[in-house]
C-alpha cells in the first residue's frame, strides 16, 4: 500500500506483532487492535492500566525510534521480530528519511501514518488495511467524522472574532505553550483563538509578561500544580482567565485530553473543550460521552468514580 507520506509499504501476508515508533503510534494501535501491540514506548504507570485492558496495558517498555528521547536502536527492534513498524505523525521530509532508512536496514515494513487531528479518519482506514482489520477501522473512522461534524457543525456559525481567546499552560509554572499550527493545539484552534497563534511553531515558552499582553479569556492547562496555583498567583491575578475563574485542568487518563501525546485521545478532549467554550451550545452529558469512548477506544468500561477521576484532571 501507499502510506501517507506517498511511500510504498509492502503489506505483510499476516500481521501479528507491530512495533509502535512512537507514543502517537501506540495509541492508535491500541484502539484499533491491542492484540498485535508488541509493547509501549514508555511502560504505563498502575493508575492508567485502570482505563485499559490490563494484559495488554502491561505489556512491555520497548522503547521509540521517533521523538525526543528515542532509545530503541535497530538490534532491539530486531529482536522483538515485529511484522510491521507503524509510526503516526509528521509526514515531513524527516520522518520520511528515518522511515526509508530503518525500512531498508531492517527489512521490516515501516508505514507513516498522519498524524494531524483532521487525518484521524483517514489514518484509521489506512491502518485498517494494512493490518487487515478494516471493518473495525470503519466504525473508529465513523465515530471520528461523526464527533467532527457534530462539533464543528455548531460552532461554524461562531464569527472567528467571537470565539473565546485561549491560552494552552503547560509546566508547573504555565508558560510553555504552543504557537500557532503546532499539533499540540489542533484542538484548541480547531474552535477557538489560540493568543498564542500569531507566531507559528511547535512547544515555546513564553513570559508571564507575554501571558498579560495576551490577556486570554480561557486558560487550559494539563499541569495540576499549575492549575492549583494560578488561582492564588498574584502574578496572575490580572489575567481575565483567572479574574473570571476560567482556567480547567484537561483530563489526563490514561492519555492527556489536549495533546499529551498527541493522539486519538484527543477525539474526546474535542467534547470536553468545546462543552467549556460552548456551553450553550453542547447540552450533551459529559460523563456518558466518557463513558461510551472509552468504552469505544479504549475496550474498558470505566465506574461511575473512575469517570469523576478523570473529568477531575487527577494524575
Amino acid at each position: 500500500m501507499t502510506d501517507s507520506a506517498g511511500r510504498a509499504v509492502p503489506v505483510p501476508a499476516a500481521v501479528t506483532r507491530v512495533f509502535p515508533a512512537g507514543p502517537p503510534a501506540a495509541i492508535l494501535l491500541y484502539t484499533l487492535a491491542p492484540d498485535l501491540l508488541i509493547g509501549w514506548p514508555r511502560a504505563n504507570r498502575p493508575e492508567e492500566c485502570a482505563y485499559m485492558l490490563p494484559e495488554i496495558c502491561t505489556r512491555p517498555e520497548v522503547g521509540r525510534i521517533t521523538g525526543r528521547g528515542n532509545t530503541a536502536n535497530l538490534e532491539t527492534v530486531l529482536a522483538l521480530r515485529p511484522d510491521l513498524i507503524l509510526d503516526v505523525g509528521s509526514t515531513s521530509a524527516t520522518f520520511v528519511s528515518l522511515a526509508d532508512r530503518v525500512q531498508e536496514q531492517t527489512h521490516i515494513p515501516y508505514a507513516l501514518l498522519d498524524g494531524r487531528f483532521d487525518a484521524i479518519a483517514k489514518t484509521y482506514r489506512s491502518l485498517g488495511e494494512l493490518i487487515g482489520r478494516a471493518e473495525d477501522a470503519e466504525k473508529l473512522a465513523r465515530y471520528t467524522e461523526d464527533t467532527l461534524k457534530t462539533i464543528l457543525g455548531r460552532v461554524e456559525s461562531v464569527a472567528t472574532d467571537a470565539r473565546p481567546r485561549v491560552y494552552y499552560a503547560r509546566g508547573p509554572k504555565g508558560l510553555a505553550t504552543g504557537l500557532g499550527g503546532s499539533i499540540n493545539v489542533e484542538t484548541i484552534e480547531l474552535i477557538s483563538r489560540n493568543v498564542a497563534g500569531e507566531t507559528p511553531g511547535g512547544l515555546a515558552n513564553v513570559s508571564i509578561e507575554q501571558v498579560l499582553v495576551w490577556n486570554p479569556d480561557v486558560i487550559v492547562t494539563i499541569d495540576q500544580e499549575f492549575a492549583e496555583a494560578v488561582r492564588n498567583d498574584p502574578s496572575w491575578a490580572s489575567v481575565k482567565a483567572v479574574r473570571d475563574k476560567r482556567v480547567h485542568l484537561s483530563p489526563k487518563m490514561p492519555f492527556g485530553w489536549v495533546d499529551f501525546p498527541p493522539s486519538v485521545n484527543r477525539l474526546m478532549g474535542l467534547w470536553w473543550l468545546a462543552k467549556i467554550l460552548y456551553p450553550e451550545r453542547f447540552s450533551e452529558d459529559l460523563r456518558a460521552l466518557t463513558r461510551d469512548f472509552y468504552s469505544r477506544f479504549y475496550h474498558v468500561t470505566p465506574t461511575a468514580t473512575q469517570i469523576d477521576h478523570v473529568l477531575a484532571g487527577r494524575d
